[in-house]
């Protein structure tokens, strides 16, 4: 088992060596690993008024939204608005969502999306169709013979299915798949003028140090090198994005999970990577560049880091949404201990009851805002 380590003074110092230096100590020198020094960008947000054209959508587009549910039109005046940090969007004549087959000239997106609170995102299109009727029968909008079209059928890259005031999108696997999702799905959410929007990745991860079935809670997404940062090209740069979570939304989930009391849940730092293979330390991939005890090493550091489990998401996820003002959360099951080993091979009916727990969590997450608020129905 991993040496024991406070994880809040491996935090302070990595985001130390972030906030004070242009150029980060060699993380070789520091923990024991390489890290490449990138500058940092702030993105600041744009206030600007929307200002792209809509009309009315087609009656079978609006009814595929509401997935067979009277949403009642509200007020959203004194919200919290969705506010993308590119002051472009808000001049363009119509935005077309390629990927989402959906446009501000095609379809009323207000009409449509205007009552969105929830969206919850997940890298399964199976997956996501299944918790969108999980949430039906928990809000009691669910009846026989009801359906939830995938309000993006004109496309094969995402899903995208909705009941009441949860969205539920599909999102791939990996850091671009799920940045593509993620700037078209903020653009629909601020051309739709929704306020007060949750986000919540459920979805599957590596366990270090936990046992299959946990459900871990992200305090702080982290890289390979164990910084809070999302790094990417643009214009042939390196950009830096904080990649920061909510604390107190992290903390109402850990609520729930004890509420529950059905499975283990706990509080961690999640490493998000670029591949699942070497770029987690697996050995059993077609390449493999190391030994056994440098992968060991390397998951025993991370362990003491405050990390608790691997996945290829979270990052982005807390940078873009962070960076737009959005409320977000990563929960994720964990389908073994890398610890102990690097394949998946509990048995599938096993794998299904585990990748509904973090399901399970979020609605109930959902139920208590929702019952909170007074009526589930008007949010």
């Amino acid at each position: 088992m991993a040496r024991s380590m406070p994880e809040t003074s491996v935090e302070q110092v990595l985001q130390h060596e972030i906030l004070t230096s242009s150029c980060p100590a060699d993380l070789k020198r520091n923990h024991g690993f390489s890290f490449t020094p990138a500058p940092h960008a702030a993105c600041s947000p744009v206030r600007s008024p929307a200002a792209a054209g809509r009309i009315q959508a087609p009656a079978q587009t609006e009814r595929m939204a509401s997935s067979g549910l009277q949403t009642k039109k509200r007020d959203n005046h004194n919200g919290h608005f969705v506010q993308p940090t590119n002051p472009n969007v808000a001049t363009m004549q119509e935005d077309v969502l390629y990927h989402f087959h959906l446009s501000t000239s095609t379809h009323d997106l207000p009409a449509m999306f205007g009552d969105v609170k929830f969206v919850c995102v997940g890298g399964s299109p199976t997956r996501m169709e299944a918790f969108t009727k999980y949430m039906a029968k928990e809000l009691g909008l669910d009846h026989p013979g009801a359906e939830y079209p995938n309000i993006c059928v004109g496309t094969d890259r995402y899903v995208m299915f909705k009941v009441g005031p949860v969205l539920s999108v599909s999102h791939g696997i990996g850091i671009p798949s799920t940045s593509v999702m993620l700037h078209e799905l903020i653009k629909l959410l601020y051309h739709a003028r929704c306020s007060d929007v949750t986000v919540i990745r459920i979805g599957t991860s590596g366990g270090i140090g936990l046992e299959p079935g946990s459900v871990v809670i992200t305090r702080q997404a982290v890289d390979a090198s164990f910084k809070p940062v999302f790094e990417q090209m643009v214009l042939g740069k390196r950009v830096v994005h904080r990649t920061h979570l909510d604390e107190r939304l992290a903390q109402e989930l850990m609520q729930c999970g004890a509420d529950l009391r059905e499975f283990p849940t706990v509080l961690g730092n999640t490493m998000c990577t670029s591949d699942f293979y070497e770029g987690q330390g697996r050995l059993d991939g077609a390449l493999c560049s190391y030994s056994e005890k440098d992968k060991q090493e390397y998951l025993e550091a991370a362990h003491a880091a405050g990390i608790r489990n691997i996945e290829m998401e979270s990052s982005v996820l807390a940078a873009m949404c962070g960076a737009c003002g959005l409320q977000v959360a990563v929960v994720c099951v964990t389908l073994l201990n890398r610890l102990e080993g690097d394949q998946v091979n509990s048995p599938h009916e096993v794998l299904v009851e585990y990748q509904e727990r973090p399901q399970r969590l979020v609605g109930h997450f959902i139920k208590k805002r929702l019952a909170a608020a007074g009526n589930p129905r008007d949010l």
